[in-house]
């Protein structure tokens, strides 16, 4: 706005094309004439009751939280840290506010260190971008040890002003594992429930999709690195069906495989809440749910470019390597 008034705008132009009102725009060009450039970063300082807390003292609780833990503990609370400072809890709570600081929250993290990281992920990446004509994308995985539990005690049904209720505990009636192959451009899924994810189970799932999809197209395989995968009979049966193509994500990468945005879906809309008598009952559901997702499907679309990822793993890196 202050630049559009230098160009020789008039203030009501100057406003339209920022977006401001007329006299939110005067007041912010007054400033600047009052002030320059000081007067746009800052507000005057204001009549009224100093701080409280020195400025030293803030830094000190910044610095003392950001770089140290208290004894027999991992992080500091409002009252540890009141007590190694000497201010009051409700002062370390503004101060910890005013600065973005949590510290009872932690948020988990995996680098790759796979030697091939960058070409595996344009690899993936490229599949999801440009695929290639005349074939088929699928990400393929199993998600394995689904339980089915059963709760000691019926729950509560819902009702205004209450959410369901579930009992804590359960009782444990065995487990499956899902084996599932997500056609990337249309959303279907190719699955199965097994006893185990042994290579055996793995060859019979890769047998099932070479019966389910064209046999004139070629099929790009992405998956993880489990063992099972590279075993030598799955390799030996590759061999045999040139129209696979596998493609790995780098080492904990598991997030580079859109098949398990589908096993979050159907965790919590059909697996988590549920109860199961039995692991037939829990594999009933399961299809249940492959069935009517396939009858009106919803491919999950990927976004991030290669260099986007790349620039952001680098920063994660740096970071990384700067506090150790």
């Amino acid at each position: 706005m202050i630049l559009a008034l230098g160009e020789g705008a008039s203030l009501a132009e100057a406003a339209r094309k920022s977006g401001m009102h007329r006299h939110s725009a005067a007041t912010w060009r007054d400033r600047f004439v009052d002030r320059g450039l000081e007067g746009l970063e800052k507000d005057r300082p204001r009549s009224g009751r100093p701080k409280s807390i020195p400025e030293d003292r803030v830094k000190a609780v910044l610095t003392i939280t950001r770089l140290s833990t208290p004894d027999a503990a991992t992080h500091w609370s409002v009252r540890t840290m009141a007590e190694a400072a000497g201010v009051s809890p409700a002062s370390v709570q503004r101060i910890w506010a005013a600065n973005g600081m949590k510290p009872h929250l932690i948020r988990s993290f995996k680098l790759s260190k796979d030697p091939k990281f960058e070409e595996k992920l344009i690899d993936v990446v490229g599949l999801y971008l440009d695929p290639p004509e005349k074939a088929m994308v699928l990400c393929v995985d199993e998600k394995s040890q689904i339980q089915a539990l059963d709760r000691t005690q019926p729950g509560l049904p819902m009702k205004k002003g209450r959410c369901g209720t579930m009992t804590h505990d359960y009782k444990r009636n065995g487990t499956t594992t899902l084996f599932a192959a997500l056609n990337v451009l249309t959303g279907k899924v190719i699955g199965t429930c097994k006893g185990r994810h042994k290579n055996a189970e793995f060859l019979s799932f890769l047998k099932q999709i070479d019966a389910k999809t064209p046999k004139g197209l070629d099929l790009h395989i992405v998956l993880d690195n489990y063992s099972t995968h590279k075993h030598p009979n799955v390799k030996a049966w590759l061999s045999d069906h040139p129209r696979f193509h596998f493609h790995f994500v780098p080492t904990s990468c598991s997030w580079l495989n859109l098949v398990e945005r589908f096993f979050g879906e159907i965790t919590n809309k059909a697996i988590r809440r549920g109860c199961f008598d039995s692991v037939d009952e829990l594999i009933d559901t399961i299809n249940n749910y492959l069935k009517v997702n396939n009858e009106d499907p919803k491919p999950f679309k990927w976004t991030a470019s290669t260099e986007s990822i790349i620039e952001k793993i680098n920063r994660c890196r740096m970071t990384y390597e700067t506090l150790h």
